[in-house]
């Protein structure tokens, strides 16, 4: 049997090494924040986001017809009681500021569905919407959710779901 060469060893290590060193490089570029969730709370946290993110597009559009009234009824869900949904498990991993600058979020859609209702102008709206928006690209810019590998239990109920 001809014995291989030291050549195709570093060939294969390389080509089998490269990804992995890529993705670390690419992680050590990332200097924000990691948080580690579980598969299903980062559903629950990545979901939120979605929702947060869709309201917003609703009260831009209802701002650009000048219905206040719908700007009110697009952010009051998003507002505290979309908070108390959330899970306790969630308050038990996040950092304590990530989970502040969440529910100012929360308060603040509260207070941007009372400014509709008011009888505020459009501009002043968009005022209160862009403040808020600032919080969300705060925590953005600080944080990264990367995935846990789940618990056998967690896959268990992840499986019953589909």
């Amino acid at each position: 049997m001809k014995s291989l060469s030291p050549l195709f060893f570093l060939v294969v290590l390389t080509y089998n090494a490269l990804p992995a060193l890529a993705e670390n490089q690419a992680l050590s570029l990332d200097k924000r924040e990691v948080l580690v969730l579980t598969p299903i709370q980062r559903n629950h946290v990545l979901g939120e986001m979605q929702a947060l993110l869709s309201g917003v597009q609703h009260i831009l559009g209802a701002l650009a017809e000048d219905d206040m009234e719908a700007v009110a009824a697009s952010a009051r869900p998003l507002g505290r009681s979309m908070a108390s949904k959330a899970e306790d498990h969630l308050s038990a991993v996040l950092p304590r500021r990530f989970l502040q600058l969440g529910m100012d979020v929360h308060y603040d859609f509260d207070n941007l569905a009372r400014l509709a209702e008011s009888g505020a102008d459009g501009k002043a709206v968009l005022g209160e919407l862009s403040r808020l928006m600032r919080k969300c690209q705060a925590c953005h810019a600080h944080y990264q959710i990367y995935p846990l590998k789940s618990s056998a239990i967690e896959e268990k109920r992840l499986d019953h779901r589909h």
